[in-house]
């Protein structure tokens, strides 16, 4: 973002996390020692602590003004195979007296369950001299409540002012937060996190009566330098929003459909849940022993990495304290591996993948240029902008949702349609996957540009 004032961080002496963060380490440490008298064989304590501040502004009036602060810890307490848990928010020295209690009650009386437990301590992840890396993740921003509001204003009024069909809005908003975290077990491991992040949004109205149309952008970053500027955001919304007016429905039948980066990477999201332990060991996936298998095409590849500067997933460590680390999860089509914690490892009589907590940074491979490129690619077919609904069956892996975008032609934008329901199998999709584009959407840990999937079933008017 080039408006200076908004890039203003921290001022030295002002940013006390790290003395938080030894705080934190420090009750962590007590309350394992307290689980270890209390008879445990295995503990762990995660704590966290939260600040942020968000602000709305509607049709140019402040609506709400929200700073929060919160914090948490959590004990968990393992008897053997037992399990028990307990958290509090209160730090004073008998809550956490009681709630180490709590925990080891519920262990006392739960049944043994041979997957529970620590991951193992050779797993653990080793801080280098000078403790775990951060990734440049910590960028705190100078924020006070009138400065948010202006933000949010202009971005609104960029957005309002940028076009006259725009008749009304639902608003903008801008929100900062940080947190810190410190997760420590009973194996001696002891990992500190500290991240922010940052958002400006807005969402506007084109049109008048049941004609009317609303889309919006937002920008999201760890680092407030990395935001689009507030007034780029509201023109952008603008754009969006008067775009979809006069939309139209479309015949039904098979096609090609484009996902916009923006909602591609929501099909990432099913495959990420579909081979996720907890529904492999419960049966409740369509990927049941798909390790190993040819999901994609040939070309197609989906990498994790967990240690990219400033990503918004990235860490040293999982959840459990266990080392990440840089790993193929789709390899020339084929699905590589499962996405394990030690738990749904052990259920699955197999090993972590270190995504306790789930996965950090994927990075999908892109075959294709920009959308401009893809579109003049595909010539004919449908453009989805958004998606609507939850109709996903993650145990068959039918995929039916509402959908908008546009209809192209020629390999331009023609008109814009809504009404629509796009429908397929998440599998026989995943295998007709064409291309892949370059166009990537930044402000996810899904990183993928827009995905064209070779033919779908659309649902319009006739």
């Amino acid at each position: 973002m080039k408006d200076k004032p908004l890039n203003a961080v921290a001022p030295v002496g002002a940013d006390d996390s790290l003395s938080r963060l030894d705080h934190l380490a420090g009750i962590a440490q007590r309350l394992l020692d307290r689980c270890r008298e209390r008879g445990a064989s295995q503990a762990e304590v995660s704590c966290n602590e939260e600040r942020g501040l968000s602000v709305d502004v509607r049709m140019g009036a402040v609506e709400t003004v929200e700073s929060t602060r919160d914090r948490g810890i959590a004990v968990t307490v393992y008897f053997g195979h037992r399990k028990g848990s307990a958290s509090t928010a209160d730090l004073r020295e008998e809550s956490l007296d009681a709630t180490v209690e709590q925990a080891c009650a519920i262990a006392r009386y739960t049944e043994d369950d041979p997957a529970a437990g620590l991951a193992d301590a050779a797993l653990m992840a080793r801080a280098p001299a000078g403790g775990f890396p951060g990734f440049d993740a910590w960028h705190p921003w100078v924020l006070d409540a009138d400065r948010a509001i202006d933000l949010a204003l202009a971005c609104e009024a960029a957005g309002r002012d940028s076009d006259a069909r725009i008749a009304n809005s639902d608003g903008a908003s801008v929100g900062s937060s940080a947190a810190l975290g410190v997760y420590a077990n009973s194996h001696g491991f002891v990992g500190r996190e500290r991240s922010t992040q940052h958002t400006i949004g807005c969402a506007l109205i084109a049109g008048q009566g049941e004609a009317m149309q609303r889309d919006g952008w937002y920008t999201t970053a760890l680092a407030a330098e990395d935001l689009e500027a507030a007034a780029a955001v509201g023109r952008h919304a603008a754009e969006r929003t008067a775009a979809r007016l006069q939309p139209r429905s479309i015949a039904t039948g098979q096609m090609p459909v484009l996902f916009a980066a923006e909602v591609a990477r929501s099909l990432v999201g099913h495959l990420v849940g579909a081979v996720s332990g907890g529904a492999l060991y419960r049966k409740a996936s369509f990927l049941v022993d798909a390790a190993g298998t040819r999901l994609f095409p040939d070309w197609f590849g989906i990498e994790e990495l967990p240690f990219l500067a400033r990503g918004f997933r990235s860490a040293a460590f999982d959840a459990e304290g266990v080392a990440t680390r840089e790993a193929p999860l789709v390899r020339d089509g084929v699905l590589q591996r499962y996405v394990l914690g030690s738990y749904s490892a052990r259920k699955l009589g197999l090993a972590t993948t270190a995504n306790a907590g789930g996965v950090h940074n994927l990075q999908v491979v892109a075959n294709a240029g920009g959308l401009q490129d893809m579109l003049h690619g595909m010539r004919r077919g449908l453009l989805v902008t958004e998606l609507m609904g939850q109709g996903v069956n993650a145990v068959t892996g039918d995929y039916s949702r509402g959908a908008a975008g546009f209809w192209i032609e020629d390999g331009q934008l023609a008109y814009p349609v809504d009404g629509i329901t796009v429908a397929g199998n998440l599998k026989a999709m995943f295998g007709a996957i064409e291309a892949v584009g370059n166009d990537v959407d930044p402000r996810s840990h899904v990183r993928t540009g827009s995905i064209l999937v070779g033919g779908m079933t659309v649902a319009g008017a006739g």
